[in-house]
């Protein structure tokens, strides 16, 4: 059995993921962390890392960034394999990310859902054979998500950017500015309302068509068994850094 700690445990996606723990035979929930505690749980969770004294197989972190990141110190200092699936770090965090991979074996994905890493590699395809059309990328969320634009829609991003050897122009915010679309533009437009679990449309704009990706998520349930997966796969790997190709 893999013993799984959940970071975040009593957030919207870690409940998800301690619900769909009991779909895994090889997998055993010992505990979790958060900043706030639940009388009634039925397993322990803690809010001061001195106090875990459960054994740890793998930690999946569904969580925020200051959270993510004290978690990791704590996973490097024992030495325990770190699903990392939140969103929003800086590029500097990042990369510290990545440093820490080379004391212990991380997995990280912007989205753990097995199609959206697919729909990443489409869309790199297509942005081969549409290299002069301009290219928009849409996301949808709940409201409370934090991070805006969605990691996914960064994921999404950068697969296309590669093709172009990272020489595109990001663009968030249009309303400062007075000028005509770049060609060498990707934007981005982020909608925050309701319960909408995830939804990412990209576009590719020629002069007498448009060419659109779209995928939506129904579920959060897709991405927690896709982060438990992960931790079956990161149980038994060596140090270093780790994301859903590796897994696929």
């Amino acid at each position: 059995m893999i013993n799984i700690f959940v970071n975040g445990c009593n957030g919207r996606m870690g409940r998800t993921v301690i619900s769909q723990i009991e779909n895994f035979d090889n997998l055993n929930l010992v505990g979790g962390f958060d900043i706030n505690k639940d009388e009634t749980s039925t397993f322990p969770i803690f809010n001061d890392f001195k106090d875990i004294d459960v054994k740890i197989d793998v930690i999946v972190d569904f969580s925020y960034i200051t959270m993510t990141l004290d978690m990791l110190e704590y996973a490097s200092k024992n030495h325990i394999p770190i699903v990392i699936a939140t969103t929003g770090f800086t590029a500097e965090q990042e990369n510290m990310i990545k440093e820490y991979s080379k004391n212990l074996p991380i997995f990280k994905s912007s989205n753990m859902s097995f199609d959206i890493n697919l729909m990443s590699k489409i869309v790199a395809e297509v942005a081969k054979k549409l290299s002069n059309a301009d290219i928009e990328i849409i996301e949808t969320h709940h409201n409370q998500k934090k991070d805006s634009p969605s990691g996914t829609a960064l994921l999404l991003a950068n697969a296309i950017n590669e093709v172009f050897d990272n020489k595109k122009e990001y663009v968030f915010d249009r309303h400062s500015k007075s000028e005509k679309r770049s060609p060498n533009e990707i934007g981005f437009s982020s909608i925050r309302g309701g319960n909408i679990v995830g939804e990412h449309t990209v576009q590719f704009f020629s002069p007498y068509e448009t060419f659109e990706i779209k995928h939506t998520s129904y579920s959060r349930n897709l991405f927690a068994d896709g982060a438990l997966k992960a931790a079956e796969f990161l149980a038994n790997q060596p140090n270093g850094f780790y994301n859903m190709n590796d897994l696929v």
